[in-house]
């Protein structure tokens, strides 16, 4: 009878566990930032302009047309209009 010399098999190593923690996050710098911040904020005051400004004696625009675009923005947001 032959015995059969098999090599031992190899224990796997074991797999690093994975962290529970939160990666970092780098910070924007302010640099970076202040552009689009003053960009937005402009954007956001020339349409609080035309929803509630943009009719009468202060038109920019001639004629009813913005009035109209933006009429009921104005009554959702409290402007009065007529």
């Amino acid at each position: 009878m032959a015995q059969s010399t098999t090599a031992p098999t190899p224990t796997p190593t074991p797999t690093p566990t994975p962290t529970t923690g939160r990666p970092a996050v780098a910070p924007v710098p302010l640099k970076t930032l202040a552009p689009w911040a003053v960009f937005f904020g402009v954007l956001m005051l020339v349409l609080l302009y035309f929803v509630g400004a943009e009719q009468g004696a202060t038109a920019v625009v001639s004629g009813e047309g913005v009035h109209e675009w933006v009429h009921d923005a104005r009554h959702l947001l409290g402007f009065p209009c007529h």
